[in-house]
C-alpha cells in the first residue's frame, strides 16, 4: 500500500571556510549508527525555514541564519504506527551566528568535514545531493549570501472606517498577529537592518522583529505611499542603497511601490528561477504580511539574486 500522509520536516548544512578550504557540519544519531544532516520535522503550524534553524540549534547548539536554499529530500519512513509514510524535508545552506557546538537530544556528536570526507561519511545517498549542490555553489562564488527581505505590510484598519491622516492608519488585530507571527520567520535569516516606510501601518510590521532583535527600526519616508506618488525615484534609491551596502536587510513598504522596487530587484536576478517569482509578484501582487526573501551574492556593481523565496501568511 503506498504511504498515506506527507511528513514535513526541515534542517540546514552548516558551512564554514577554514585555511581556504570548505567544511560542512554533519550530526551522528546513535539510534541509528548514523551521519546526516541536522533535521527534524516541523510543530503543527510551524513554518519550514523556523524549523530548519530551530532543529539545527537543538541538535548542534549553534544558531544559525539561513542562507540559500538546498535541494529537497522525499524519501519513504515507517511510522511507531506500523504505516508509511513520506517524509519531505527542505534544507538550507547556513552559517553559524552563535553557540557551542554540542550534541543535544538524539544526537551524541557533530564534526566538521571536507566535502570529501562528508560524502565519504554520509550514510544515505540522498543526503548527498544536497552537499554537491552547497560544493557547486561555493566553487561558483555564489555560496556566501546575505539576505534582502521584501515585506509587504500586514492588515490595517479598512481606509474607510479611519478619519485622520491614513500615514497614521495602524494594523488590524489579524495584521498585529501576522506582525508577531513574521518574527522568527525574520529571525531565521538575520540578524537584520529593519528599514520601513514611515506609514504607522509599515513601521508596525516591523517593530515586534526590531524589539526582538534588539536593533533599530530605520523609518525612511521615501518607501512611504505619499512620497512615491510624487516622486518614485526615492523609493528606488533606497532600494539601490540597501544592495550597495550589502548587509542583511527586512524592508517593508506598500502595495503600489512593491512593483517599482519588485522591478528593480529583476534587474539583478541571476537565473530564471529567479525572475519568475519576482516577475509573478509584480504581476499578481504580494499577499499582506508576505515577505519575499532575496539571497544575493556580492555588492554594488557585482550584485546578484541568486536564490528567492516567499513567505506567505
Amino acid at each position: 500500500m503506498p504511504p498515506s500522509r506527507s511528513v514535513p520536516a526541515a534542517g540546514t548544512l552548516p558551512w564554514r571556510v577554514v585555511d581556504g578550504e570548505l567544511q560542512v557540519l554533519l550530526v551522528h544519531r546513535p539510534r541509528y549508527d548514523d551521519w546526516s544532516w541536522a533535521k527534524g520535522k516541523l510543530d503543527p503550524g510551524e513554518d519550514y525555514a523556523i524549523a530548519a534553524s530551530r532543529e539545527t540549534y537543538e541538535e548542534t547548539d549553534f544558531m544559525v541564519r539561513l542562507g540559500r536554499p538546498l535541494p529537497d529530500a522525499r524519501y519513504q519512513i515507517l511510522e511507531r504506527d506500523h504505516t508509511f509514510a513520506v517524509k519531505s524535508v527542505r534544507y538550507w545552506a547556513s552559517t553559524v551566528i552563535g553557540g557551542n557546538g554540542k550534541p543535544r537530544n538524539e544526537i551524541d556528536k557533530v564534526a566538521w568535514m571536507s566535502p570529501t570526507q562528508a560524502h565519504a561519511a554520509l550514510d544515505y545517498a540522498r543526503d548527498r545531493d544536497q552537499l554537491l549542490a552547497l560544493v557547486a555553489m561555493h566553487r561558483a562564488g555564489e555560496l556566501d549570501t546575505w539576505p534582502l527581505i521584501i515585506v509587504r505590510h500586514a492588515t490595517a484598519l479598512p481606509r474607510s472606517k479611519w478619519s485622520q491622516k491614513d500615514w497614521l492608519r495602524p494594523l488590524d488585530p489579524e495584521g498585529q498577529a501576522r506582525a508577531e507571527a513574521l518574527v522568527p520567520v525574520l529571525t531565521a535569516y538575520g540578524p537584520l537592518r529593519a528599514v520601513s516606510s514611515s506609514s504607522v501601518r509599515c513601521r508596525d510590521t516591523l517593530a515586534p522583529y526590531a524589539r526582538a532583535g534588539k536593533t533599530a527600526l530605520k523609518l525612511r519616508d521615501s518607501l512611504s505611499e505619499e512620497v512615491f506618488d510624487k516622486n518614485p525615484e526615492r523609493a528606488l534609491k533606497t532600494v539601490r542603497k540597501v544592495i550597495r551596502r550589502g548587509r542583511p536587510t527586512a524592508l517593508c513598504s506598500h502595495r503600489p511601490l512593491l512593483p517599482a522596487i519588485l522591478t528593480e530587484l529583476l534587474e539583478v536576478a541571476a537565473d530564471a528561477d529567479v525572475a519568475a517569482l519576482l516577475q509573478e509578484s509584480i504581476e499578481l501582487g504580494m499577499d499582506k504580511g508576505e515577505a519575499i526573501v532575496c539571497h544575493l551574492s556580492g555588492t554594488r556593481a557585482d550584485a546578484k539574486i541568486v536564490a528567492a523565496e516567499r513567505h506567505t501568511p
